[in-house]
């Protein structure tokens, strides 16, 4: 397949990131985490909305109460698009302010298995967690110090972690009552192709990664071989989700931060959102749940 990317939205998100296509909408959502802004990407007609977040915010997931759960530094809260309000569900890590709330996706019984991190991007404080609607719990998963995914694998037995610091996305079984076991190498990523960030899993169990710094995303097939490149005309690849009314058009989100000024002349679009085609679809996502 081509690999043809169009640009959807030139906005300079400093850390773009959590692309989510809602089906519910038909629409794409994603964040800027630094600027603490949500915005809402509508296909139809182009237009990319924005609402402020009143913290740092790594995620909007589409719930089953018609809302959106929203991960923030302060913790878990209900996102009405509506009225723009966030109104407070839980706290995670209350006693680690230095940590964020950075990646999630939601499994096939609507739980919601999101990833901290430290802010600084220096201690091994982050850790994946799992809201099952009421209470959100720490997972056995070992902390390192950036989070990234996780995605699940589409007979739910297997989520795939991202410790991005190291290089390395895990492959941890699933139990069926949400619990994770054993935990293994599922990638390695040389530093000279960039760092693992998000990941996506599609409806055959391939998984797609962004690669920061590496201009690129990457596909997997589930045995580890890599099946397919994409060049995205900027170096921070943050994350690729599936999404459209077949679910064959990948979205990435990127990042600003850190550049200078040479390395944004070079890549103006840097921050932008982008897509290109697929051939196997993704996954339908879950409606998370709002309430236990």
């Amino acid at each position: 397949m081509a690999d043809e990317v169009t640009t959807l939205w030139r906005g300079g998100a400093l850390l773009g990131e959590g692309p989510a296509w809602d089906p519910a909408r038909g629409v794409l959502w994603f964040t800027d985490i630094k600027r603490r802004r949500v915005h809402r990407y509508d296909p139809a007609s182009g237009d990319v909305t924005q609402w402020d977040a009143p913290a740092q915010v790594g995620w909007v997931l589409p719930a089953d109460d018609g809302a959106l759960i929203a991960g923030l530094q302060t913790g878990l809260a209900r996102f009405d698009p509506d009225t723009g309000d966030f109104t407070h569900l839980a706290e995670v890590e209350p006693e680690l302010p230095g940590n964020r709330l950075n990646d999630a996706t939601v499994a096939p019984d609507g739980s919601i298995y999101f990833g901290s991190m430290d802010d600084s991007e220096s201690g091994p404080t982050g850790r994946v967690h799992r809201w099952d609607g009421s209470a959100a719990v720490a997972t056995a998963i070992p902390a390192v110090a950036i989070t990234n995914g996780p995605g699940i694998a589409p007979d739910g037995r297997t989520l795939y972690h991202v410790d991005t610091v190291g290089g390395v996305i895990h492959a941890v079984e699933l139990a069926p009552d949400g619990t994770t076991g054993t935990m293994r190498d599922f990638a390695r990523i040389d530093p000279i192709d960039g760092h693992p960030d998000g990941v996506t899993v599609d409806s055959l169990g391939n998984v797609w990664v962004g690669l920061w710094g590496g201009w690129r995303a990457r596909l997997y097939s589930p045995a580890g071989a890599i099946l397919r490149e994409v060049r995205i005309p900027a170096s921070n690849v943050t994350k690729v989700a599936l999404g459209g009314p077949d679910l064959r058009t990948a979205y990435v989100t990127t990042a600003s931060i850190g550049l200078d000024d040479a390395q944004r002349a070079a890549q103006p679009e840097a921050g932008g959102l982008f897509s290109f085609a697929v051939e196997v679809p993704g996954q339908p996502l879950p409606p998370a749940r709002a309430n236990g």
